[in-house]
């Protein structure tokens, strides 16, 4: 019931703010739910994915899935992805929970910097877009997808709004298609090496997607801001205890 209920939140967080809740995929799957860390890895990739997808619908009808920016930064994110999968054989699954563990105390550095941000200024669209660097953090953000098995939207969303001069609204819908693309390519990357258990895979999954439905029906009725404070704060805590467990690959 505890794993159902991070699926819950992972859904929410994806719903709400466009990125951020897959990171906690594969903490859910290790340490609550008992799986390997490598199986764990590639499980998180169909259940991120599938649920931004449906999240895809959502922001589609509401106008703020910008397809041609989705195609660019997606189609380099795959690559990275891809790449990353199939390079993670060089890794052992405690070393990629190290990873895993910095990822998120740099992610909830990031949301708790956008949460302090939306509080004063919210960053203008004025300057030209940087699409070299939003390429190249498409790349990146392929490459920890790949490797540690996250959606990576706390990193696709600013770089949309920052590099690329996205609207606010616009990079959280578009980057929910380019987490689906990129857990895809990821997931290819890692087949055939695990046997995933499809049939809690799609329970899992059921109860992420009723998230993300939810957290998109109350995005307009809610503080993002809050929910970032509050979102950030249990990234921290989780990744503080995944870098301790795994300190011996140090």
């Amino acid at each position: 019931m505890l794993g159902y209920f991070f699926a819950a939140l992972i859904g929410l967080a994806l719903g709400t703010l466009g990125g951020g809740g897959s990171i906690l995929t594969v903490p859910v799957l290790v340490y609550v739910l008992g799986f390997d860390p490598k199986l764990a890895i590639a499980m998180s990739l169909p259940v991120v994915g599938t649920a931004a997808l449906v999240g895809v619908v959502t922001h589609w009808r509401a106008g703020n899935v910008r397809l041609q920016t989705a195609a660019i930064f997606g189609s380099v994110a795959m690559v990275g992805s891809y790449t990353g999968a199939r390079a993670s054989v060089l890794l052992s699954g405690r070393v990629q929970l190290l990873i895993l563990g910095v990822v998120m105390v740099v992610a909830a550095a990031s949301m708790m910097r956008s949460a302090l941000r939306d509080a004063n200024t919210a960053p203008t669209n004025d300057a030209p877009p940087h699409p070299v660097l939003m390429l190249s953090v498409g790349f990146g953000v392929g490459l920890l997808t790949g490797v540690i098995g996250i959606g990576g939207g706390f990193l696709i969303v600013p770089a949309l709004v920052i590099l690329g001069r996205v609207p606010m609204k616009s990079a959280v819908g578009t980057s929910l298609l380019v987490i689906a693309l990129n857990s895809a390519s990821g997931y290819l990357g890692h087949h055939g090496r695990e046997v995933v258990p499809w049939d809690f895979v799609a329970r899992f999954t059921g109860v992420a997607i009723i998230g993300i439905l939810t957290g998109t029906a109350l995005v307009r009725h809610i503080s993002t801001r809050q929910l970032k404070r509050a979102f950030a704060f249990l990234l921290i805590v989780i990744g503080v205890l995944i870098l301790w467990q795994n300190r011996a690959q140090l």
